[in-house]
């Protein structure tokens, strides 16, 4: 469920990026430089709330990640047949795949 909500935090936050840039582009033509000013100010805002929310998007993917490797870590060492059979099952099916290009 997290990673649903971080995914979704993601494509909210890119969204909005698109969105200023578009706005940007769209209506730096006609424009006051005051005007102006505020798209940039805006612009960077978003950009930076974007940085922010990819470092930590970033942070917990790594997170994961590690937790993840720990819990096969320690499958593979609790059942070493298991994880020998597994493994050669990947390297078959990789060698099918691989075999057909």
């Amino acid at each position: 469920m997290a990673q649903k909500r971080n995914s979704d935090d993601l494509r909210a936050e890119l969204q909005s990026i698109a969105d200023t840039l578009e706005e940007v582009l769209n209506n730096s033509g006609d424009k006051s430089k005051a005007e102006l000013e505020k798209l940039r100010s805006k612009a960077e805002k978003t950009l930076k709330e974007a940085r922010v929310t990819l470092s930590d998007a970033s942070d917990r993917l790594v997170d994961q990640t590690k937790e993840i490797a720990g819990h096969a870590d320690n499958y593979v060492r609790e059942n070493p047949w298991t994880g020998v059979g597994i493994g050669a099952a990947v390297g078959v099916v990789l060698g099918v795949l691989l075999s057909r290009r």
